[in-house]
């Protein structure tokens, strides 16, 4: 078991807590690093589609696992990401000056969306989103002078100053770098003021109320960040697919993402790379499961939606804290072996309000 002894304050603000961290992490940027060279191109674009995945994932962490506020919507900022995008590229603009304007206008309905959602909780924020999505989806079907409706519209290449990023190990790149530095910047914004502010309202607004926190200013900076997170991730998904429909965006890619974080560990930045994994494995799973399944069962419709559905009710049951949180057990239980209790991470029993004072 490690024990970290702390001489000074520095220590409290590193990213890295000790040699172990530095080594791993480590590794595992040499083998991201050296991935285009060891696999063949087909898992080059599965890695890609995990780290824009990952980015996407990372927006509704910080919304959901760390404010607390459910959103059964962001399909609908990876749409508006995606589609302003396209239609910059298609006007000329360069790529450098598209990609910060595509987040940015997420970022900008964001905030619009979360204004009115500032009087909701719960069950009625998820129906509030939900409705949103909706609605972006017949934005995005309708409004065809500007998207072609469903006729579709093809995404341009990637140039920057004259050098075509194309499918492969150029956007490989592109997309991890970005994943990068979008996890470095949810980390030092976790380890904020406004960070901090975020938890306190997650855990009770009350009590960030009583100690001085604008709980609105925040929630709405929350949506804000989440949301242009989100469209960035949904801009680097429009150059992956390379051709754009409103089908591409429904309320189905919403409960995805929302899978992602449940599944991967709702609060935790680890839980949203886990969490991407699992969303980009299971349809590759599940082709391969297919042969092994009745016809009639394997060609059914809705078959993956259905079992999406069902893996989130059974990690909501059997392991809230997800895959990060499994993976914390057992790396409790063999630092702390044989001295490992298994009250550790019992799970407490919670009361209604009026039950609290007996």
């Amino acid at each position: 078991m490690r024990f970290i002894f702390k001489t000074d304050y520095d220590q409290d603000i590193r990213l890295l807590k000790h040699g172990g961290h530095a080594f791993w992490y480590g590794l595992l940027l040499v083998a991201v690093l050296l991935a285009p060279v060891a696999v063949d191109d087909y898992y080059i674009g599965q890695l890609t589609q995990l780290a824009i995945f990952a980015m996407a994932g990372l927006g509704l962490m910080l919304l959901v696992g760390y404010t607390g506020l459910v959103s059964l919507g962001h399909a609908a900022f990876m749409g508006i990401g995606a589609y302003t995008e396209a239609v910059l590229l298609e006007r000329g603009v360069p790529f450098l000056i598209s990609l910060p304007v595509s987040a940015g206008l997420a970022a900008a309905v964001g905030i619009v969306v979360g204004l009115p959602a500032l009087r909701l909780a719960g069950i009625y924020l998820a129906i509030a989103t939900l409705a949103f999505a909706i609605i972006i989806e017949e934005v995005l079907a309708r409004w065809e002078s500007v998207t072609h409706g469903f006729t579709g519209m093809v995404v341009e290449p990637i140039s920057v100053f004259g050098y075509e990023l194309s499918e492969g190990a150029d956007f490989y790149y592109l997309s991890v770098g970005l994943l990068i530095l979008i996890v470095l910047m949810s980390l030092n914004l976790l380890r904020s003021p406004t960070g901090r502010a975020m938890v306190a309202i997650r855990d009770s607004e009350i009590a960030a109320q009583s100690t001085g926190i604008h709980v609105a200013k925040y929630k709405t900076i929350a949506f804000a960040i989440s949301a242009g997170i989100t469209g960035l991730a949904g801009a680097l998904w429009a150059h992956k697919l390379g051709f754009l429909s409103p089908e591409s965006f429904t309320v189905l890619q919403s409960i995805e993402l929302l899978v992602l974080v449940v599944v991967g560990g709702v609060g935790s930045i680890h839980g949203a790379i886990f969490g991407a994994v699992f969303v980009v494995a299971l349809p590759q799973l599940l082709a391969v499961g297919k042969g092994y399944l009745p016809t009639n069962v394997a060609d059914a419709p809705g078959l993956e939606a259905g079992v999406f559905g069902l893996v989130l009710v059974l990690f909501i049951l059997l392991e809230p804290m997800g895959i990060y949180g499994r993976w914390v057990k057992i790396r409790t239980y063999f630092s702390l072996f044989p001295l490992y209790k298994k009250a550790s991470f019992k799970r407490q029993k919670t009361y209604l309000k009026s039950e609290r004072l007996r």
